[in-house]
């Protein structure tokens, strides 16, 4: 049965749009926690992927990080690809550009 917190995280994923990424960390302050690694963990174990986006979660540096869907880390690229977000050597090209912050959203 899943916790509190990780249902709050899935519903955070939720609200990254098709063709953006957020961070672990930006999760977390959006959640104002200081827990990027409970984070990690709840997007980690969410069983609603792709459909509740946790692909769309990347390093803070822009790197792509894990994917424990089905395909790993090469699922997580294509399932971004398709979005218009462009990736090479397992980062984000146009990092700000691509970028879903919290505290902008409308």
């Amino acid at each position: 049965m899943a916790t509190s917190f990780q249902k709050a995280v899935w519903e955070a994923l939720k609200r990254i749009p098709r063709g953006k990424v957020t961070t672990y960390g930006a999760i977390a302050a959006h959640l104002n926690t200081k827990a990027v690694r409970a984070v990690g963990s709840a997007v980690g174990q969410n069983p609603y992927a792709p459909e509740v986006p946790c692909h769309r979660v990347v390093n803070a540096g822009g790197r792509l990080g894990n994917y424990s869907g089905e395909g790993g880390k090469s699922t997580k690229k294509r399932l971004l690809e398709r979005e218009g977000v462009v990736v090479k050597n397992d980062r984000i090209m146009d990092f700000g550009t691509h970028f879903f912050d919290y505290t902008k959203e409308r």
